[in-house]
Formats: C-alpha cells, structure tokens, sequence
C-alpha cells in the first residue's frame, strides 16, 4: 500500500526531494578561476611561508565534479609549525570567494587516507 509524505522515513523522503541536486552541477568558470588563482597561491606559500612543496589535490583535480561550493584543497612541505595558521589566514584572504584549505602532509595530524589522497593524485605546482 502506498504511504504518504508524512509515513515516509527520512531517507525516503530525501530521495524524492526534487531540489536534492540544486547547487552540485558542475562549474566550469569556477574551476577555471580556482585554477588561475593556485599559483599566486604556491609562489605566496613558498616565498613567505618557505614552502618546499605544493601540491593540489581534492575537488580541483576534476573539472566535472567542481561546483559552486566546491574548496580550493593544497597540501604544502616545509611551513614552520608556528607560521602554518598565519599561512591558512593570508591564503584565504588572497583567493577572495574561495576557501582554500592546507594541509602538511608531513605532519602527524594529516591522515593517512589524506596523504594517500595527495600522493596518488596531487598535483605539484
């Protein structure tokens, strides 16, 4: 017998929510401003934070799936413990309606499926 909306589960309920996709289609223009931004990004981590390595990885890495929400995700080698929170701050004040995230892979608090990540598809720039 068929239920009504108010007999449906949760998870009933959010595969008939007709607007469960809105806002994760892709987004190309996006993609390509995060993309013209990266550098800035690297060349500022390497010169004052003395950054060794910066790799993208994450959502950046396929075009299809980067939408409207989607990060800027870098891991980056070599930044003292004591700049890496400055080093977060300047890089989102930098990349204006993006957040960007960072990582060390180097360091003990990056998990391991996080370094696998970055070392299987990172992206050095």
């Amino acid at each position: 017998m068929p239920k009504t909306a108010l007999e449906l589960t949760h998870r009933e309920q959010s595969r008939y929510s007709p607007d469960r996709h809105r806002g994760q289609e892709s987004d190309a223009d996006r993609f390509t401003a995060a993309w013209e931004i990266v550098p800035h990004l690297a060349a500022r981590l390497r010169t004052e934070f003395g950054a060794t390595q910066v790799t993208v990885f994450g959502s950046l890495l396929n075009k299809s799936a980067y939408t409207r929400w989607s990060d800027i995700d870098l891991a980056a080698c070599g930044i003292s413990p004591t700049q890496f929170y400055r080093a977060i701050g300047c890089l989102n004040d930098m990349a204006s309606g993006f957040q960007v995230d960072l990582v060390d892979p180097s360091s003990a608090d990056c998990r391991n499926s996080v370094k696998q990540r970055i070392a299987q598809f990172g992206i050095e720039v």
